[in-house]
């Protein structure tokens, strides 16, 4: 009987160069059944190779990289994967529905061609070809294909880029939906929101190392900032140059404040504005988080006793 707690993929102290940059600087990564995990990361980072790795699209210089216990290229394990890549290049002439009863033939137990379309909500878009839709209706088009073949892992890189709103919404509803019917993402977005929102873990990678993975909310209590947000007539400038005061702006009447020292600054805000209302105080979020953690591992890179070049090419 398999492990149910076994990793369905892993990285497992990965190294990864291109002639004399290193992508992936001995890079650990597990990604358990039915959870999301978003891997984050600046561009260069490392994340496009871990994909590209964890796919069998290139291999590693050293260390093991598996999906489902196999080697990535292994037909079994490709067949049990679904993949939404920043860049495709569709034939541009086939209607969706062509493109979706193709790409479904290539695999074992596809789903039907109706509950695709309406887990991804295209729809109304199976008719028309491909090259005649909107960047956004394409993106849609894109992960319906990936999702076709009842995938056990869902690969999604950058998948809402092009979306308006109303339609990133959508596929974050068919994102739960999948996660609840045990399927697992590896997420990777630009969207700290979107990731903040989907979600069960965190990886956030600099310079081709992995320096943080857990929980959203494990991450985000790593910083001590906190936002306050109120109405108030002050002046932004007088209020930046108070001491504790990370980042200052306004948002027509609304004041929004980032700092350590919540308590103190709230106080002098009071104090400042008798006429001050609507006061709210919220821990820093996921992107407060994250540009901190990246902040530092640029820091420590820049560090001259550092003689790695951690850099990505790709």
């Amino acid at each position: 009987m398999p492990d149910i707690t076994a990793p369905i993929a892993r990285l497992d102290g990965v190294i990864k160069t291109y002639a004399r940059l290193t992508a992936l600087d001995g890079a650990d990564l597990q990604i358990r059944r039915g959870e999301l995990l978003a891997l984050l990361g600046p561009n260069g980072a490392g994340k496009t190779t871990a994909i590209a790795l964890l796919l069998g699209l290139i291999r590693a210089d050293s260390g093991k990289v598996e999906l489902f216990g196999q080697d990535p290229q292994h037909i079994d394990a490709r067949r049990r994967i679904g993949v939404m890549l920043q860049n495709a290049a569709l034939p541009p002439t086939l209607r969706v529905g062509e493109l979706l009863r193709l790409t479904a033939s290539y695999y074992p137990s596809p789903r039907p061609l109706a509950e695709t379309a309406a887990l991804a909500g295209i729809g109304e878009l199976l008719p028309r070809p491909y090259a005649k839709l909107s960047g956004g209706q394409q993106r849609s088009v894109q992960f319906a294909l990936a999702l076709c073949g009842r995938p056990e892992l869902l690969f999604l890189d950058e998948p809402t880029v092009g979306m308006d709103i109303e339609i990133r919404q959508k596929l974050w509803t068919a994102i739960r939906q999948l996660i609840a019917e045990g399927c697992s993402v590896l997420l990777t977005t630009h969207y700290l929101e979107e990731a903040e929102a989907l979600a069960d873990r965190v990886c956030v990678m600099a310079h081709g190392r992995m320096i943080h993975e857990g929980t959203v909310e494990a991450l985000r209590s790593r910083v001590s900032l906190k936002r306050i947000r109120c109405i108030s007539a002050l002046d932004v400038e007088l209020v930046r140059s108070w001491q504790h005061v990370t980042d200052v702006r306004r948002d027509n009447k609304r004041l929004h404040v980032t700092t350590a020292e919540a308590e103190t600054i709230v106080r002098r805000l009071l104090d400042a504005d008798a006429h001050l209302s609507e006061l709210e105080v919220q821990r820093a979020g996921l992107a407060e988080a994250f540009t901190e953690l990246t902040r530092d591992a640029d820091q420590s890179s820049a560090d001259p006793s550092s003689t790695t070049d951690q850099r990505e090419a790709a």
